[in-house]
């Protein structure tokens, strides 16, 4: 059996607290919630003694609000574990904790406040979380139902290969376990150069694309018992794709690879699923390579 690590919430919003335990429950999981609480108390009168006090009462009272969240969205005998952690920068204490426990994914508000030299939280914990994170929107759209995979057909290299099929391992297993249906989707996308130029023929091109990605698509369709009709490919930019047929199809969540970038770059250059995670209106379940 996993375990699920849910960020709770800072505010009053339950978001990623009801959707963990919800998830968990449907998959067999247990859960850990952990709360961070901070607050800057050196300026507190009465020395140690009063900041100590005024510390502990700010956690007992933390806590009391996310057990009555738990309590409030746990199914029966459902197992919540609860920490509360007096933390300011919460990110590398989630690393460490999925480094080190036996941990199936990471649950989380989404908050895409990331811009140009600056990385937020969502980003280190995308970027750096040895596991699979679900990055949960606030506002979703209505009436949600299907799941869908956004897979990089079109891929010649092993290790992205192997990524699509942990993709689609993982949304079929969601599919199932909410009981809704499954979507596979994959962009074809023309070099914007060429495009540019005209030196290609979108019709030609997406035609030779699409056969090229037959025998992964085949293969894949093999490995997890799926149709290969279920399998779509639509011409476009990959992230206008993805948001675009999300949209249409109302997915609940969007399964697809990410790949961590180190250094300077990764401040700078955000990849396909922090673009992709800027447009959608609902959750995302993003998944590394295995290491």
């Amino acid at each position: 059996m996993g375990k699920i690590l849910i960020v709770a919430d800072k505010g009053k919003s339950c978001v990623a607290t009801s959707r963990g335990l919800e998830l968990a429950a449907k998959l067999g999981y247990d859960v850990e919630v952990v709360a961070f609480v901070y607050a800057p108390l050196n300026r507190i009168e009465g020395g140690k003694a009063a900041q100590a006090t005024l510390k502990q009462q700010i956690l007992d009272k933390r806590r009391a609000q996310i057990l009555e969240r738990i309590d409030a969205f746990a199914s029966k005998d459902q197992k919540v574990a609860l920490k509360v952690v007096w933390l300011k920068t919460v990110h590398p204490w989630i690393v460490k904790r999925t480094s080190s426990a036996k941990f199936s994914a990471v649950v989380k508000t989404t908050h895409t406040t990331g811009s140009l030299g600056y990385t937020s939280t969502d980003w280190h914990v995308l970027r750096e979380c040895p596991v699979p994170v679900l990055m949960v929107a606030e506002k979703k759209w209505s009436r949600t139902r299907p799941v869908m995979a956004a897979l990089d057909l079109g891929t010649r290299k092993k290790s992205k290969q192997q990524l699509n099929s942990k993709v689609l391992g993982a949304a079929k297993a969601l599919a199932e376990a909410l009981g809704v249906e499954l979507k596979i989707m994959s962009a074809i996308e023309i070099p914007s150069v060429l495009a540019d130029l005209d030196l290609v023929d979108p019709i030609s091109y997406s035609k030779k694309h699409r056969e090229e990605m037959l025998p992964h698509l085949k293969a894949l369709a093999k490995e997890h018992g799926i149709p290969e009709k279920q399998f779509v490919t639509k011409r476009g930019p990959v992230c206008k794709v993805i948001t675009s047929q999300a949209a249409k199809a109302r997915a609940q969540i969007v399964v697809m690879g990410t790949v961590a970038r180190q250094g300077i770059s990764a401040k700078l250059i955000g990849n396909t699923a922090e673009s992709v995670l800027q447009d959608l209106h609902t959750d995302v379940l993003a998944i590394k390579p295995d290491a």
